[in-house]
């Protein structure tokens, strides 16, 4: 069976950011399939969201670190609806502990690459076979590829370096598949939130609350996750297809450096 709507996949789609692309995808008129670790019940709210913009909801329960999962998710998509139009990479963790640079755990590492990083490089790397294997057979499609990244990729937060190195990797990943998957017209692109009201940031609401007022990000306030969702919007319709390779800030003008 293949669906007639093109289709998004959206990892960690469950809450916060993931969960506000699945539902403009679904304003968009896609299909939307979410894979998440959380239990299919968290997947209620987002499958509300989707069901209420006419569109099919899909909730595949994946860890994107594990192999199995990863093809397990990619099979399903595939009896499901036989295409997949937008791949978006979002599903990401925060250590579980915040630890200084010179303290900080192999585990803690191993755990944030795994998920952060390795997940979504193989993830895409089968999305991007079967991507350019529906490119053949329609070579009217134009799928696309969308990681979130990190304003850590670039800025220092010794005390969390684990997931720093995990968004810079993800800032590479972005190159590399968008220099590859060029010459099969798969864009790829990178989206680097800054400080966005999400639960992964609740924890330091205070913190960021006083450095935003301090003047931290030119724009005083907290991103959304609708802030984040508007930039995948503008991807999937195609607007900046000749922008593939490049990471797209929305952050409030955090990267702006000023006297």
């Amino acid at each position: 069976m293949e669906s007639n709507r093109p289709v998004a996949l959206v990892t960690g789609g469950c809450r916060g950011i993931g969960r506000a692309i699945a539902a403009a995808m679904a304003r968009l008129g896609m299909n939307v399939a979410v894979a998440d670790w959380a239990e299919e019940d968290a997947s209620a709210e987002v499958k509300s969201l989707v069901a209420g913009a006419g569109v099919e909801f899909l909730f595949v329960r994946t860890d994107v670190a594990n192999a199995d999962d990863r093809g397990h998710l990619v099979e399903t998509l595939k009896t499901t609806w036989g295409r997949c139009d937008l791949l978006v990479n979002n599903a990401g963790v925060a250590p579980l502990v915040r630890s200084d640079l010179l303290e900080a755990t192999e585990e803690s590492f191993d755990r944030v690459m795994s998920i952060n990083l390795k997940g979504p490089y193989f993830l895409t790397q089968k999305i991007a076979n079967w991507m350019i294997e529906q490119r053949r057979e329609h070579p009217d499609r134009k799928p696309r590829i969308v990681n979130t990244g990190s304003i850590s990729a670039y800025t220092s937060s010794p005390g969390r370096g684990e997931y720093c190195l995990s968004k810079a990797g993800v800032a590479m990943m972005t190159a590399l598949y968008a220099d590859r998957l060029a010459e099969h017209g798969i864009g790829v692109f990178e989206i680097r939130p800054g400080i966005i009201a999400t639960d992964m940031t609740s924890t330091v609401k205070e913190k960021y609350d006083a450095l935003i007022a301090g003047g931290l990000t030119p724009i005083r306030r907290w991103g959304t996750p609708e802030d984040v969702a508007q930039v995948v919007v503008a991807i999937a319709e195609g607007r900046l297809d000749f922008s593939t390779g490049q990471a797209i800030g929305v952050d409030g003008g955090f990267q702006i450096r000023r006297l």
